[in-house]
């Protein structure tokens, strides 16, 4: 599960903790990914039970894991991010170690909460140290107190004694699949050569490329619920099904767009049941190194534009052919320059059959 790779020009922390099975950095089976997440939700719906629950799932990361686990639990549901959001006011607090610090959590969406929610359980693919979640924590008791209730829920943690027996002492649970020990990281980070492929982003337009608007979004950087949620990704896919003409077995790539993972693991799932190979990630914020040796998880990097802000610059790894792409995305129609880098990177890798599904409102 866990893979060690090397973070570019970010001397707060030289390595990065990839999962290979959770559909972000690296293709995986969108089958894994949940078969993962579920592991999770179990855990948790064993400890709390009924309890009613706000899940907040970390941006970009951890934001399938928490819009899957509160799926399963039927819990209410928000997840950070680094959007600007129409109409919002918003609770900020930063994440030392990242490459982009600023989270947000939208404060009118927790506040409607507060009164019916037994507990907040924050949601993370990997926790290092924990001081990200102790941050907000913090922010929320100060502004809040209301004798509010907290939890920790993730993938992997690689949290040292001390961090562990901090959250104890604020009797703070902290539930994890995977124990890891940072300790060799930085130097298995510094071991390799960045002497992978690096592609710059290429923005012409292609007007080839397939491209539909479906409705019934739900955004979950707003408040929702796991089966509201749910309900609008089966949605989704009904839509996306009427588009795409499949032959199994054929080899399919489902794209997401940074914090928007989930409903393109939904899509490439349901493809994935239909008798097809499917693999699942994402673009993302995350600069990270590429390296030629096969021991390394990452070894081709794609620079684009974003698809939600043109002067941002994200990243998608390890393309390659597929007998068809699918692109599953929320960001605005308005802004063409990401659209096109994404476009134009997947047929860089050989694929020509590509579809872009924009879910709006």
């Amino acid at each position: 599960m866990v893979k060690i790779a090397k973070r570019i020009n970010n001397k707060k922390r030289n390595y990065l903790v990839i999962n290979e099975f959770q559909g972000k950095h690296m293709p995986t089976s969108p089958k894994k990914a949940f078969e993962m997440f579920d592991a999770l939700a179990d855990m948790l719906e064993k400890e709390y039970k009924t309890a009613p629950l706000l899940l907040v799932g970390f941006a970009e990361t951890a934001t399938a894991i928490g819009a899957r686990i509160s799926i399963r639990l039927g819990s209410d549901y928000i997840q950070t991010t680094r959007e600007q959001i129409p109409g919002a006011e918003y609770l900020f607090f930063t994440e030392a170690h990242s490459h982009a610090t600023e989270q947000k959590l939208i404060r009118q969406d927790v506040e409607a909460c507060l009164k019916k929610a037994d507990r907040i359980v924050f949601i993370e693919d990997e926790v290092t140290t924990g001081n990200t979640i102790l941050n907000i924590i913090n922010i929320l008791e100060k502004r809040y107190p209301c004798g509010l209730r907290f939890s920790v829920a993730s993938l992997i943690n690689g949290m040292r004694q001390e961090a562990l027996e901090a959250f104890s002492l604020r009797d703070i649970p902290v539930h994890y699949l995977y124990k890891t020990n940072h300790e060799s990281y930085a130097q298995i980070a510094d071991s390799y050569c960045a002497d992978g492929r690096c592609v710059l982003p290429d923005d012409r337009e292609d007007a080839s490329v397939e491209s539909f608007e479906l409705s019934g979004c739900v955004n979950a950087r707003r408040l929702t619920t796991g089966s509201a949620y749910e309900t609008a990704c089966r949605k989704l896919w009904e839509q996306v099904r009427e588009k795409i003409s499949l032959s199994p077995p054929c080899n399919v790539l489902v794209v997401g767009t940074e914090e928007f993972m989930y409903p393109a693991l939904y899509v490439g799932e349901r493809i994935e049941a239909l008798g097809c190979q499917v693999k699942c990630h994402a673009t993302t914020r995350s600069p990270i190194a590429v390296s030629a040796d096969m021991s390394y998880p990452l070894h081709v990097r794609y620079e684009l534009a974003s698809l939600y802000e043109d002067e941002r610059k994200t990243y998608l790894y390890d393309l390659r052919q597929y007998d068809r792409a699918i692109v599953i995305t929320d960001a605005p129609k308005t802004l063409k320059k990401g659209e096109n880098t994404l476009i134009w990177a997947l047929k860089d890798s050989g694929n020509e059959k590509i579809q872009l599904f924009r879910w709006q409102k």
